[in-house]
């Protein structure tokens, strides 16, 4: 098996549990290669090890684009839903075959200038959000599938994926949702309206954002990418055609992840 290493995290190519996860793998008859955010994927890939923490599992999602090559997140970050896997369970479980490859939907969008000139697609694994650059409140209208909603008068909007819903999502309220549940999520960021809440859309609803800026731009994220529109520009957003293929260990499980790394359920009536 031909391994990409992407390692994202400082230092982390002098890490001893780095050293002896590679070492594992190539006395197993793997061969492994350290590849950069600005490099290339060999054609013969077989799988990327992404080291580090969630962001840089994000930025190898954008290198892997729609090649279809699996990732497995091993984590040398801080709290890791994506990057999950601690080094020392990943040699033994590649080399047995003792491993899933799940689908995860990306988010695909579109900026779209007030002339309606469609401009390059953009893709994301967690969210795309729409925020305000300057001191004033940001209006965000949402079409979906056609339909209007009120206007949103807040900080910014948040799209996620249900990958997302355990990233910025979820510090601004929105719900938290199994990783194969296939929905959106759509989320304001500290909202000026008492009366509306996250809502949940399936994952095969076309969003249009629509933002009314008094600042004259603002600011838009896909990821960790981040750039600036004009006030007039709209953004398309849908699920994209192609998905990332993320590696899962057997023994991983997401209810697990979220009583470990958020606490879920901490309670000392739960203490057994």
């Amino acid at each position: 098996m031909n391994i990409a290493v992407f390692i994202g995290k400082n230092n982390a190519e002098s890490d001893v549990r780095l050293l002896n996860l590679l070492d594992s793998l190539e006395k197993g008859g793997c061969a492994c290669y350290v590849v950069t955010a600005g490099g290339d994927l060999r054609p013969d890939t077989d799988m990327v090890l992404s080291v580090g923490g969630d962001g840089t599992f994000l930025s190898v999602s954008k290198l892997v684009g729609d090649s279809g090559v699996p990732v497995v997140g091993v984590n040398l970050g801080r709290l890791g839903f994506l990057s999950e896997n601690r080094p020392e369970d990943v040699a033994a479980a590649l080399l047995g075959g003792d491993y899933t490859i799940e689908d995860r939907a990306l988010l695909c969008a579109v900026p779209v200038s007030g002339e309606g000139v469609e401009g390059d697609e953009i893709y994301a694994l967690n969210e795309i959000t729409v925020h305000r650059s300057g001191a004033a409140v940001l209006g965000v209208d949402v079409c979906i599938d056609g339909k209007w909603l009120p206007t949103y008068w807040a900080d910014g909007l948040i799209v996620s994926t249900s990958s997302g819903s355990t990233a910025y999502s979820l510090s601004v309220g929105g719900p938290i949702v199994l990783p194969h549940s296939k929905v959106l999520l759509i989320s304001p960021i500290a909202p000026h309206n008492l009366n509306i809440r996250p809502l949940v859309v399936p994952d095969s609803s076309e969003i249009k954002l629509r933002v009314l800026s008094r600042d004259g731009r603002f600011i838009f994220t896909a990821d960790n990418m981040t750039t600036e529109l004009p006030g007039d520009a709209g953004i398309r957003v849908r699920v994209a055609r192609f998905s990332l293929r993320r590696v899962r260990l057997n023994r991983s499980d997401f209810i697990n992840a979220l009583t470990e790394k958020l606490f879920w359920g901490e309670d000392v009536r739960n203490i057994k």
